[in-house]
């Protein structure tokens, strides 16, 4: 292949990324970005390789979760510690249930590029750019508001730094400390059956930890028990900020992008001469390849060729998402060619985005029970196989939003309305969130009994 250099994917055809009309603002933009510290750092992003390197061998899961896209607008710190709370909650379930560690991957610092369907959007016969994230133009439906402005990408820098300096604070600073796991619940889950259920578990780990502390172990002395280790994972959606972001370690001579320890290519921009697979093949992060109904066996295994040619452990996630109705039917055709090959990788599931709807009041949302479908049929098909069901890949928020319908809350169509305030897809809450880690919890222990015989794909 041709070398690769940090913005030698200018010379591929790249779809989904916008047409910037000052062409001079872009540049200074760039140049001004170029400037910025690092968002994350090489080590830690070698630390979640090593992580998911774990996942691949069967001896830990992967959580990744967190927002459909970040919005400027609902930037907080309550929004940011409510979402980092409900995937320690999931953590701790996961954890409860499979006896093995759980890598945590946020959807944050970072997710505000979105690919659309369509480029173009109308509304009572007047016709607009599409939303494409707040990272590109406003989600307000006027022309000037939809008109791309690179000045846009300077503003998601500074909310990705202050969003990361405070989930640095939460997962190190006392917020995770195990001793305060019932604190983590929130308010409107704490009454439901879900909190019920969290509660237990809660109990449990509070009579281990005071056994624990009676023998001299406790979080004072043992990092494990006050401090997580959360990595920050987005799209590498908008090229340009990417290669802005792309520096050389000055520990090890390796090229790193550093606006998140972990970096996917979606569904829309996978194609094995595009331009997002030359700049992502040319990176050390974790890398996650989005796989919907279209893709064939053998472009995958093409595509993990280009992108991990020396088989490196952990380095590739397959973020499945096919929908319910055709998981079934695809997922085995993409995993049989990976059996029995020493292809180090790790299969996730992400059920949200092959199950999106139109609900009959003209809202986007999700049926809960699909969401549920895919996940367990997920798991018994690798079961099935003899592989592994490393992960899971959801859009959810620590919000008590009212954006996908169904679950323990019953959420009905004719409730969306009440609080719906995604800027683009539906998401999960934290109640939904929850009730599917116990799904997966069960699914995680019904995989670890002893008459499971499974074979790993990743050895």
């Amino acid at each position: 292949m041709a070398k690769w250099s940090v913005n030698s994917w200018r010379n591929f055809a790249a779809k989904h990324l916008p047409e910037y009309p000052d062409a001079e603002k872009l540049k200074s933009t760039e140049e001004m970005l170029r400037t910025y510290p690092p968002l994350v750092f090489a080590g830690e992003a070698r630390e979640l390789k090593r992580n998911l390197a774990k996942v691949a061998e069967g001896k830990a899961f992967l959580l990744q979760g967190g927002d459909c896209a970040e919005s400027f607008e609902d930037f907080n710190a309550d929004y940011i510690r409510d979402t980092f709370k409900v995937l320690l909650q999931m953590s701790v379930t996961l954890t409860a249930a499979g006896n093995c560690p759980v890598v945590k991957v946020g959807r944050m610092a970072g997710q505000f590029a979105k690919p659309r369907s369509a480029p173009k959007e109308e509304i009572d016969g007047v016709e607009l750019d599409s939303y494409k994230g707040d990272i590109i133009n406003d989600m307000e439906f006027t022309t000037d508001s939809r008109v791309p402005d690179p000045e846009r990408m300077i503003r998601a820098y500074m909310q990705s730094a202050s969003t990361l300096n405070l989930l640095r604070a939460f997962a190190k600073g006392g917020f995770s400390d195990l001793n305060k796991v019932h604190q983590w619940n929130m308010g409107f889950v704490d009454d439901s059956l879900q909190g019920q259920k969290y509660r237990e578990i809660a109990n449990k780990i509070s009579d281990t930890l005071a056994f624990m502390d009676a023998i001299g172990i406790s979080s004072k002395n043992t990092r494990r028990l006050r401090a997580v280790d959360f990595y920050t994972s987005h799209e590498a959606l908008l090229l340009p900020y990417e290669e802005c972001l792309t520096r050389t370690d000055s520990t090890s001579g390796e090229v790193y992008d550093t606006s998140a320890h972990m970096v996917w290519i979606g569904d829309r921009t996978r194609q094995p001469d595009g331009a997002h697979v030359e700049f992502c093949r040319g990176i050390k992060n974790p890398i996650g390849i989005k796989c919907g109904p279209t893709l064939d066996p053998n472009e995958l295994k093409k595509l993990i060729d280009i992108l991990n040619p020396e088989n490196e452990a952990g380095k590739i996630t397959l973020i499945c998402r096919f929908g319910a109705e055709k998981v079934n039917e695809l997922l085995p055709k993409l995993i049989k060619p990976f059996i029995k090959t020493d292809y180090n990788l790790v299969w996730s599931c992400d059920p949200m985005h092959g199950n999106t709807t139109k609900s009959n009041s003209g809202f986007k949302t999700r049926p809960f029970e699909r969401v549920l479908h895919e996940v367990e049929s997920f798991f018994d098909i690798h079961h099935d196989m003899g592989t592994y069901p490393g992960g899971v890949h959801l859009e959810m928020t620590g919000q008590n939003v009212t954006e996908c319908i169904g679950g323990a809350q019953a959420i009905k169509d004719e409730d969306l309305s009440a609080r719906y305030h995604t800027h683009c897809d539906p998401r999960l809450n934290a109640s939904q969130a929850i009730e599917l880690a116990f799904l997966i919890s069960d699914k995680l222990r019904e995989s670890q009994e002893p008459s499971n015989s499974k074979i790993t794909i990743a050895k």
